[in-house]
Order: structure tokens, then sequence, then C-alpha cells
């Protein structure tokens, strides 16, 4: 029972965690509000972004050494403080004698969204390490898969608030995301705690003496770690067979030959599949989540006779639900796959990121050449959110695969991070490429030029950067077909070596 009620409670903390996503939802009129060009929204994006990613090394180092409550903590002041700030300089708008923002409101504005990306990361960081700790490997990747799920299903919960009761008023929206993902990390700060597993099903630790196959039930996970000379969570590189379970530090770790963490293999035969293939796939959804918005907004422009403001907002809040529910599905979805096809078939799970790239990319191809009608939309937003939760389902499994229990949550934090540089590119050339196709409206009672400006062409105001995140995908797809034939033959070449003895 102590584990299911840290399952359901890590599940609370996540829901409330992914709003990040919601982004769309009211970044429009928060541009508009407060007259500000795309790229500068995209900036505010941004800064979400790196929140998340830049903090996740050290968030992770210090729950694997301090435990979940830390993050918790800070999850609840940096949600709080984060959307009651946007709240407030919403609410205040642009100056009279203005035409924008000043700059010093501009980049406190882009601290508030940094904020919010940090306090989403330490809520999820804290969640996955506790229930990758809490449940055996059999069942952990559907375990986790669960837990992330939420944090892909919180935009969804969230938009669709926004739309039935604050549909045209993101203040109050903001206000209640303010409250609404604080409040659950007070519940979580006193519930979420792994629970050590018992000895018979515990994977990471062995008693001295005991054998390779009694230290793992993953004989995958053992063979490959034998072929690279890398103890299997503690053996001695000398005696692979049989061995005492042995903690060290990271820096004990290097001195003897033993690094424990990603970035002490860097040779690792898979490393590009992770390093390069995780931060495109990665940094095409979010370049497309935070961007959706505003594609709606292109697309609701070029087919209606008269633009309504709620309407198109209505719209938006669509997007941003298909995202996050197909999100939420995907994180399940792929955490059956792949202990399905691994429990039963012998498959690593490195298979799985094939199928995850391939949805990514048909994702793009989608939107970029298929769909040019705002109705249509949900159809790519489905598919990059199905992409999109399966991929961030995915990737900590295969961490987890390749570089083992110790120091999980800081190897999944390296890898976490390594999204910032591409994904942020593609959403600074996103804003960029939509800036250049708005023009000023055109008020036709007074034939008077609005400061605002909007591009009425519909999919030709950002086709342009979709071919960027195409391109991308198509890598990583390639990448991820790579790995997992590499990681197949070396499992099978090593099962053959390991049975003739």
């Amino acid at each position: 029972m102590p584990r299911f009620v840290t399952l359901f409670v890590s599940l609370l903390v996540t829901l409330s965690s992914g709003t990040g996503y919601a982004f769309s939802a009211y970044a429009p009129q928060l541009s508009s509000r407060l007259q500000i060009t795309h790229m500068q929204l995209n900036i505010i994006g941004v800064a979400k972004n790196i929140g998340a990613y830049s903090t996740a090394p050290v968030l992770g180092r210090i729950i694997d050494r301090r435990g979940p409550r830390i993050l918790l903590a800070l999850a609840f002041v940096m949600h709080l403080g984060g959307y009651s700030g946007m709240k407030s300089i919403f609410d205040s708008g642009v100056p009279g004698t203005s035409s924008s923002i000043s700059t010093l409101t501009f980049c406190t504005l882009v601290l508030c969204s940094y904020m919010t990306g940090v306090g989403g990361n330490a809520a999820l960081t804290s969640a996955i390490n506790t229930v990758a700790k809490t449940f055996p490997d059999k069942a952990r990747a559907t375990a986790t898969g669960l837990v992330i799920s939420g944090f892909g299903l919180s935009a969804f919960l969230f938009s669709t608030i926004f739309s039935v009761k604050f549909a045209g008023d993101p203040s109050a929206f903001l206000r209640f995301l303010s409250f609404g993902t604080s409040i659950p990390m007070i519940v979580g700060f006193f519930f979420v705690r792994p629970i050590p597993l018992p000895p018979s099903e515990n994977t990471e630790t062995g008693k001295r003496g005991s054998c390779i196959q009694s230290i793992s039930n993953d004989e995958h996970d053992a063979l490959l770690a034998m072929r690279d000379n890398v103890p299997v969570y503690g053996t001695s590189p000398t005696d692979t067979a049989c061995s005492a379970p042995v903690q060290l530090s990271r820096r004990d770790a290097l001195i003897q030959g033993r690094p424990p963490n990603v970035y002490g293999r860097l040779v690792h035969y898979n490393h590009e599949a992770i390093v390069d293939g995780f931060p495109s796939v990665a940094g095409t959804g979010l370049t497309y989540i935070d961007n959706v918005g505003s594609m709606s907004q292109a697309l609701y422009r070029k087919a209606a006779d008269v633009y309504n403001p709620i309407d198109a907002a209505r719209w938006q809040a669509e997007q941003v639900a298909w995202i996050s529910l197909l999100n939420f599905s995907g994180r399940i979805f792929i955490g059956l796959v792949s202990d399905y096809t691994k429990n039963h078939f012998g498959f690593p799970r490195s298979y799985s990121l094939v199928l995850a790239s391939s949805l990514s990319f048909l994702s793009q191809v989608m939107v970029a050449l298929v769909v040019d009608d705002v109705k249509h939309l949900w159809i790519a937003s489905a598919m990059l959110g199905l992409a999109h939760g399966s991929v961030y389902s995915l990737f900590p499994n295969v961490c987890l695969d390749w570089f083992g229990m110790p120091h999980f949550s800081e190897n999944w934090g390296y890898l976490f991070a390594s999204p910032i540089v591409p994904g942020n590119l593609f959403v600074m050339a996103f804003g960029r490429i939509l800036d250049a196709h708005d023009k000023p409206l055109v008020n036709l009672a007074t034939l008077s030029t609005s400061v605002a400006k909007t591009c009425m062409l519909g999919r030709e105001c950002y086709v342009d950067a979709l071919y960027l995140t195409m391109s991308a995908c198509f890598l990583s797809l390639l990448l991820s077909i790579w790995a997992a034939w590499r990681d197949q033959n070396m499992w099978r070449g090593e099962m053959e070596k390991h049975s003739s003895f």
C-alpha cells in the first residue's frame, strides 16, 4: 500500500507541474496585451525551457543525495512566485505613454517564466526519482511512464479549465495557475518518498559473493556492461561474475575507472542516439508547443470573416488540450510497449526509440505539408503530443538501462539538459519567421494603423520553420534506427559469447 500512495501522490505532483505545455493557451493574449513581438514572446517561452533544462543536472544531484523534499519545497516557491509575477505584469499592461513594456518589465517577465520552468522540473525530478526507486525493474517503465504521463496531462487539465472558465480572461487563468501548481507540492512534501525494494526484487545491489545473475535480473544490461568492462551496479572490473555492492562517490569512481555517470561514458556505443537524437525530437516538440497558439491564430485569421477573440482563444486551448492528452497517452503507451517487448521478446528498449522518432517526423510532415485549416490542426497537435510524450517517457528508461541506477537523476539531468541549444534555436527561428510575416493591423473605420501586428497568410506564416524541425526529426529517426541495430547486434554477440562459457 505505501508504494501505491507514493505512486498516487507522485502522479498528483506531476499533474500539477506540466503547465509549461499550456503556454500557448495564453501566449498570444500576453503578446497582444503587452505589445511584444513573436521573438520576444518566444524569449519568454525559451526562459521557461531553460529553467527546466539548465537546472536538471543540479536538481538531479540534489535528489540523489538529499531526497525529494528539498525539490518539492523549491517547486512550491517557484510556481507560486513565477505565475503570480506574470499575472501582475499582465494586469499592469503597457503604460499609457509607451508603445510597449519597458526593458526592466520584460526582463522580469522572462525571470518569472524561468521560475515556472525550474518549479516544473523540480517537481518532475522528485516524482520520477522516487517512483524509479520504489518499483522493481519489471514494472519500472510502466510506473515511471504513468507518473511522467501526469506531467503531460497537466496542460490538458489546465487548458480545459481555461477554455471553460477563463476564455478571454488570461489574468484569472494565471492566478489559477499560481495556486493550482503550488498547493499540490505541499501534499507531495509529506507523502512523496522512496520505498525500499525487498532484497528479492532489488536489482541494484546484491549480497557479497552473489553472482551477476542475482545482482540483475536483466541479462541484457549485464551483458552490455560486461562488453564495455564497466561494473554492473558496483561489480568489480576484474571479476564481473561475483562481487559485493560498492557505493562510490563520483570522484572515487572516476579515479578507479568506474565512471558512474553519462558524462564519464561519452564513448558509449549508443551515445549519439541520446545526445544527438534526443535534443532533436525534444526541441521539435518544445518549438511546436510554444508556438501552436500563434499557428492557430494565423490559421484562424485567414479563415474567419470576422475575428472573434473568444473563438480564437478556444482554438488555442483545443490545440493545447490535444497535445496534452496525447502526451499523457504517449507516456503510458511507450512504457507499456517497451516493457512488453523487452520482457516477452528480449528486445532492448532502444527499439522503441525508432517508434518515437517516427511519430515526431510524421507530425512535422503533417503540419508542414497537409494541415492548412485550423479545424484540422488538432490532427498534427495530437501526433506531436503522442510523439513528445513517448520521447520523454522512454529516454529516462533507456538512460537507466545503459547507465544504471546509481546517480540516475543526475544522469537523466544531463540528458534532459541536452535540448537547450538546438531546441531553443528552433524556437527563436520560429519567432523570427513569424515576425517576418507579420503586418500592422489597419482599422478600416479610421484607416489608422495599429501598433499590434499579425499574419493573415495562414500556413505560410510559419511553414519555413517547420522544414527545419522536420529535418531534425529525420536525423533523430536515422540515429534511432542505428542505435537499435547496434544494440541488438551487441546483445546477440554477447549472448553467444556468454553461452560458450
